[in-house]
């Protein structure tokens, strides 16, 4: 792919070591990778990309399709956040390294929705 293919920047998050929060448990939080910008392709997954990027076998649960440059940060591990106005996120559910090569990096990602409030009239009842 053409560089110009690359049309979005996303940021690369892992998960940072979990912090006591007091009281027997504690807290998960994200940090930037290194690096933390990556300038990949997004595209939604299709039933036919899907079993063409895993082998025949057929991956329910990815929504999207990245590629990019190289990136060593991008991990099952990892999620990428869209920088967009709300932002979106994406769990990372798969990643594949073609040719073992480090020239270009494929994951496939499942976006994680996160629940909206109801509209107070719906909260209360009414309609």
């Amino acid at each position: 792919m053409g560089i110009g293919a690359y049309r979005h920047r996303v940021t690369v998050e892992t998960p940072h070591a979990p912090t006591p929060d007091g009281h027997g448990g504690y807290t998960e939080s994200w940090a930037p990778a290194d690096p933390p910008l990556w300038d990949c392709a997004i595209a939604p997954a299709t039933v036919r990309a899907l079993e063409r990027l895993t082998a025949g076998t057929s991956l329910a649960t990815a929504s999207h399709i990245i590629r990019g440059r190289f990136h060593p940060g991008v991990t099952t591990a990892a999620r990428i956040r869209l920088d967009e106005t709300p932002a979106r996120v994406l769990l990372v559910v798969h990643v594949s390294n073609p040719d073992e090569r480090d020239r270009e990096t494929i994951a496939l990602a499942s976006e994680l929705l996160t629940p909206t409030p109801a509209p107070p009239s719906a909260r209360d009842g009414r309609p």
